[in-house]
């Protein structure tokens, strides 16, 4: 009789959290629980003499997998084994919970099943009664987790072996996890956040970019069938591993994009503050396109839309950790607002509301470095927008100097060579028709025409 095994790790946040002030430390504990995710599966098929083909889905710290009821018991035996030392190695803060039901009935009440299993068998309540109260284990030295980021993509051929402090050994297999780290200044290893915040056009600025799909969980819970939830796994997983690493590959991205994880609905990198943003629409489209075409048999809204969250870190030597902290909290603050929705530098927006601001952004940056233009319009242009969110000081208002007279002045003494001078005059339509008329309804985008 078939038996479906489903294994879940837990601790991750906490895990990835106690990572130092090295970048490296971060992006290998995220390397190292993906890694976790994947070999323990494989390795506990390969143990009981079956085929990979019973691999059902692995990633995003959990794994399914399809045994026979005469092979449980060995199962058990091995994942008692693994957590064991998975804790130890840890000091107690990775840990995995499993269970294990019967291919009886449809998929719902197999999926109702395994849900009440990892609720009520998961941690320390899988071991030997016997053993789980000895006496507590040393303290383990400390683990390099940042060699494993810095050995990629030699790294991603790892199995389980239970042994040394990353109870890791070399494989053959390539495991299929997007790995690309923009190369440093001198061509060996990953650039820090410092090379990546000098790669930035203006401000040398880096940060985190997370991307989350829409209740995924929703999606997975309408599957009627074992292979419909299968396959809905394997797209969410397939397509955020495959187009962060090609989209991270091209030449917008490849020297000021880092890849910290992709999961089964969610990703994470970090980079130059100035190609986030484009990162972050191009991850955006190429989603919607995708859940349009692959979900299109599915109905309802779960899982077919993308929220996303950008963070810069406050100063130079911010702690890595700390900003992928607070996208994951910007990230959580747009996800609770709605869905299909992104906070930008701490302002939640719809992507069309995103869109027309980049290209406004696109159009004023091109003014200053094609035409010319002084950087200062810029914040002269600040002068046009209405407050709708914030009310500034009576002593900062009273000291901006409003001149809309030295904006309009400053775009048309721009170029005097008359070759470009028509090309010039319709980038400056096309900005002052944004601001001084057009669309009226988004007045956050929109100036207030003070006088």
């Amino acid at each position: 009789m078939q038996v479906f095994l489903q294994g879940k790790l837990l601790g991750i946040d906490p895990f990835i959290q106690q990572a130092g002030d090295e970048f490296s430390d971060l992006a290998g504990r995220c390397l190292y629980t993906s890694l976790m995710a994947e070999t323990i599966p494989r390795t506990l098929l390969d143990r009981l003499g079956l085929s990979r083909q019973l691999l059902g889905s692995s990633g995003a710290g959990q794994f399914l997998v399809v045994l026979t009821d005469e092979s449980l018991p060995a199962a058990h035996a091995f994942l008692v084994e693994v957590t064991t030392r998975l804790q130890k190695a840890t000091n107690g803060t990775l840990r995995l919970a499993w269970a294990a039901t019967e291919n009886l009935g449809g998929w719902t009440d197999v999926r109702k099943r395994l849900q009440e299993g990892m609720a009520r068998w998961r941690g320390l309540n899988a071991l030997d009664p016997a053993t789980a109260f000895g006496p507590l284990a040393e303290t383990p030295a400390e683990v390099d987790y940042g060699q494993l980021f810095r050995d990629l993509p030699g790294s991603l051929a790892s199995r389980w072996s239970g042994e040394g402090p990353l109870l890791l050994e070399a494989g053959e297999e390539v495991l299929p996890l997007a790995h690309h780290a923009a190369p440093a200044a001198g061509g060996e290893g990953a650039a820090s956040p410092s090379e990546l915040a000098s790669r930035a056009a203006g401000r040398p600025v880096w940060g985190v970019l997370r991307g989350d799909v829409d209740r995924f969980e929703a999606r997975l819970r309408r599957a009627s069938t074992i292979e419909e939830h299968l396959q809905v796994s394997m797209f969410y997983r397939q397509f955020f591993s495959g187009e962060v690493q090609v989209l991270c590959s091209q030449g917008e991205y490849w020297q000021k994009v880092t890849v910290l994880y992709t999961g089964g609905d969610d990703f994470a990198v970090a980079g130059s503050w100035d190609v986030l943003p484009g990162f972050a629409r191009e991850m955006e489209r190429l989603f919607k396109m995708s859940a349009e075409e692959f979900l299109k048999d599915y109905p309802g809204p779960e899982g077919k839309t993308l929220s996303m969250a950008i963070a810069l870190a406050p100063s130079d030597g911010a702690p890595a950790v700390a900003v992928l902290a607070e996208a994951g909290q910007r990230l959580e603050v747009a996800k609770s607002a709605g869905r299909d929705l992104i906070d930008l530098f701490g302002r939640t927006l719809d992507w069309k509301s995103f869109t027309e601001a980049a290209e406004i952004r696109g159009m004023m940056t091109r003014l200053v470095d094609e035409f010319g233009c002084s950087p200062q319009f810029l914040g002269e242009l600040g002068a046009f927008y209405r407050e709708t969110d914030r009310v500034l000081a009576t002593r900062t208002a009273k000291a901006r100097q409003e001149r809309p007279w030295r904006f309009h002045r400053r775009l048309t003494r721009v170029l005097e060579a008359p070759a470009r001078q028509k090309e010039f005059q319709k980038a400056r339509n096309a900005l002052l028709a944004e601001f001084m008329g057009r669309r009226q309804a988004h007045v956050k985008l929109r100036p207030a025409g003070r006088n």
